[in-house]
């Protein structure tokens, strides 16, 4: 008998010569894809993201849509989707800011009935994955609030986001999977990484609904610093951790009374 395309031994061989450390696993994902194989194999030995190649990335039991330019969803983001979600319900809204391919957004239409759902991104690429992983939600470009309809303004119950938080000079030592091909945008977060989340930050209080919430991934040892930003910014700030995913997730909580109930921000931190 003959065959059409390489084998998966061939195929293994050739990922494991360039470096892939998941050859196996990658291999039988290359090869179960539709289309042609090689053309596969030669982006992944070029260094593409897997994901790019396969046009999709797992989170959270689902597949998302990703296409070459859109940031790669980690497994560790899952955590912001779980804490997002528990925060919600019906008829509440939720937002997802820098969301690339939207995969917290996706997550909460998955599992929260009738959730009103906005995304927002800066990046044209980013926004047309996230329509397509979120066609029953709303997806706007723009730079964070400035991408969102005014109407939102004051009602939003959760605001996620994912901001780019890695250090400036430590991009540089990122995997090259990410830091040749991922967007640089997507992933320099600034001097000590915390630019984007300190201007969410700074407007949150005008978009959220009282008792609303604003959560933002960042690592394990930015925590403080963006505790303390919340905090400096009239928001009651806590977090989350997950050991398994090896994921923090920062949360700040407005004040019952909102923006205009000044006092309310005195209240002791959660």
């Amino acid at each position: 008998m003959t065959t059409s395309g390489p084998s998966f031994d061939d195929v293994v061989a050739t990922l494991r010569a360039a470096g892939c450390v998941y050859a196996e696993e990658e291999a039988e994902l290359i090869l179960e894809e539709p289309g042609d194989p090689a053309a596969r194999i030669a982006r992944r030995v070029a260094g593409e993201p897997l994901e790019w190649v396969l046009g999709w990335a797992e989170f959270a039991d689902q597949r998302i849509v990703v296409r070459p330019g859109v940031f790669v969803p980690r497994r560790r983001t899952e955590l912001l989707a779980a804490e997002t979600i528990a925060r919600l319900r019906p008829a509440s809204v939720a937002v997802e800011l820098c969301c690339g391919a939207a995969p917290v957004a996706a997550a909460v239409l998955e599992e929260v009935p009738f959730v009103e759902v906005h995304a927002a991104d800066l990046d044209a690429v980013a926004v047309a994955c996230a329509r397509e992983n979120v066609p029953n939600g709303n997806v706007h470009q723009g730079d964070l609030y400035d991408a969102l309809p005014g109407s939102l303004r004051g009602r939003i119950d959760v605001l996620a986001a994912n901001t780019p938080y890695v250090p400036s000079d430590e991009v540089t030592l990122m995997p090259a999977e990410a830091r040749d091909h991922e967007p640089a945008h997507t992933l320099d977060g600034g001097p000590d990484g915390l630019d984007l989340l300190r201007r969410i930050s700074a407007g949150a209080r005008e978009w959220l609904a009282p008792g609303g919430h604003v959560l933002i991934e960042v690592s394990e040892r930015q925590l403080p610093v963006a505790m303390a930003v919340f905090e400096g910014d009239g928001l009651e700030a806590s977090s989350a951790h997950s050991a398994e995913l090896e994921a923090t997730v920062v949360i700040g909580r407005s004040g019952q009374q909102g923006v205009a109930g000044g006092p309310s921000a005195g209240r002791g931190r959660v």
